[in-house]
C-alpha cells in the first residue's frame, strides 16, 4: 500500500471529554444558534455578518481579534449577529501550503494531527469565553464534523467541496447552519441541487457506522463568484446574480431560501479591499428589492487585525499567512456601515 499509517488519532468522543465546552458555554451556545436559525427562517430581520481572518493560524491573534468583534458586536446586537470566521481548515488549489492549524499547528514546522486537534479545540473554547460569540469555519473533512459540531454555529461548504456527496450527506446531520457555496465552475444549479440534498434525511456509512440523518433545513447558498474558462474572475453578487438565483430558487422546492455573499475569493478577484465596496453593493440591492431582501441574509468578510498578508514566518502579529484580509480599522467601520444601512 502507498498509506503509511503513522498513529492511530484519539476519536472525537475522546477529544471532546479531554477539552470539553464548560455548561455554561454550551448553554450560550445554544442560545446562539437560536438567533442564527430565526434570521435563516425569516422569523427574525437581523443579518449576518460572518467576518475573520481567511485561516486561523494563530491563537493569540484570532482571540484578540474575536475579543475586539464582541465589543463591536455590542453596538450593533439590535441590527447584526457578528458571527467570526475561525477557519481551522485552509483548502489549497494545488495541495501546496498551509493547510490550517488542524494540520500545523505551528505553521513553522511539520504537521501534527493529535497536537493540531488539541489546539483547535482550545482555541474554539478560549475564543466564545472571552468574546461570547460562537465561531463559523469550513468543514473541509467531513469526517471531522464531530471534533466541532459542539463549538461552532455555522458551517460553510467550500466551492471544490460542494459537488461531493459525502459533503452533502454530512451536512444534512448538522443542526446548524451550512452554507453551500457555488462551485468553482459558477453553476447555480450544483450548488442548489447541494442543498436539495443536504435538506432531506439520508443512510449511510460515517465513520465505521451505519447512520440515518433528518436532513438539515438550514442548508442554503452562499455566491463567491466563479472562473471562467481562461482562469478570469467572475463576480456573482450584482443585482441581477440575485434576481437569477431568486428565480431559481422559486423553481425549487427548497425550505427557508437564504443566501449569505462572500465579498471575497473570485467576487472581488482577491482584491481584499473591494470588499468594502461589494458589500455596500451588496446592501444597496436589498434596499431596491424586497425579494432580494428577504433571500440575503447576510454577507462573508475575510478580515484580520492587519491588512493584507505574509509569507510564514515573517512574524507580523495579526497578519494572515493565506489569502490577504481587510485590516481592523477598515472593517469596523465596514461594520458600522452594514448597520447603517439596515
Amino acid at each position: 500500500m502507498s498509506f503509511e499509517f503513522i498513529k492511530k488519532l484519539p476519536t472525537p468522543d475522546e477529544i471532546r471529554k479531554e477539552f470539553p465546552v464548560p455548561e455554561n458555554l454550551a448553554k450560550l451556545k445554544e442560545e446562539r444558534d437560536a438567533q442564527i436559525r430565526d434570521v435563516l427562517t425569516g422569523k427574525s430581520g437581523k443579518f449576518l455578518v460572518i467576518i475573520g481572518p481567511c485561516s486561523a493560524d494563530n491563537e493569540e491573534a484570532v482571540c484578540d481579534y474575536v475579543a475586539r468583534l464582541a465589543k463591536v458586536h455590542e453596538k450593533v446586537k439590535d441590527k447584526l449577529i457578528l458571527i467570526p470566521r475561525i477557519y481551522t481548515n485552509k483548502p489549497r488549489t494545488t495541495g501546496e501550503g498551509y493547510k490550517g492549524i488542524v494540520h500545523q499547528p505551528d505553521p513553522e514546522k511539520k504537521p501534527d494531527f493529535l497536537a493540531g486537534l488539541i489546539a483547535m479545540r482550545k482555541m474554539q473554547i478560549r475564543a466564545i469565553e472571552e468574546s461570547g460569540l460562537t465561531a463559523a469555519d469550513e468543514m473541509l473533512y467531513p469526517e471531522n464534523w464531530r471534533y466541532v459540531s459542539d463549538i461552532l454555529s455555522y458551517v460553510a461548504i467550500g466551492a471544490r467541496s460542494v459537488e461531493d456527496q459525502q459533503h452533502r450527506l454530512t451536512v444534512s446531520g448538522f443542526d446548524v447552519p451550512a452554507g453551500m457555496k457555488n462551485p468553482t465552475s459558477g453553476d447555480f444549479s450544483i450548488m442548489l441541487n447541494s442543498v436539495y440534498a443536504a435538506q432531506h434525511p439520508h443512510s449511510f456509512i460515517y465513520r465505521g457506522w451505519e447512520v440515518k440523518t433528518t436532513g438539515n433545513d438550514l442548508t442554503h447558498t452562499i455566491l463567491r463568484g466563479s472562473v471562467n474558462k481562461y482562469g478570469r474572475s467572475l463576480p456573482n453578487y450584482h443585482y441581477e446574480d440575485l434576481n437569477t438565483l431568486l428565480s431559481l430558487y422559486d423553481e425549487r422546492d427548497l425550505k427557508n431560501p437564504a443566501c449569505i455573499i462572500d465579498a471575497n475569493h473570485n467576487n472581488s478577484n482577491k482584491q481584499f479591499k473591494q470588499q468594502v465596496r461589494i458589500v455596500k453593493e451588496v446592501m444597496h440591492s436589498r434596499k431596491l428589492s424586497p425579494d432580494i431582501h428577504q433571500l440575503v441574509k447576510g454577507v462573508m468578510i475575510e478580515s484580520y487585525l492587519e491588512e493584507g498578508c505574509q509569507k510564514i514566518g515573517d512574524g507580523v502579529y495579526g497578519k494572515s499567512i493565506t489569502d490577504p484580509c481587510l485590516g481592523w480599522e477598515d472593517s469596523e467601520r465596514l461594520i458600522y456601515d452594514i448597520a447603517d444601512y439596515e
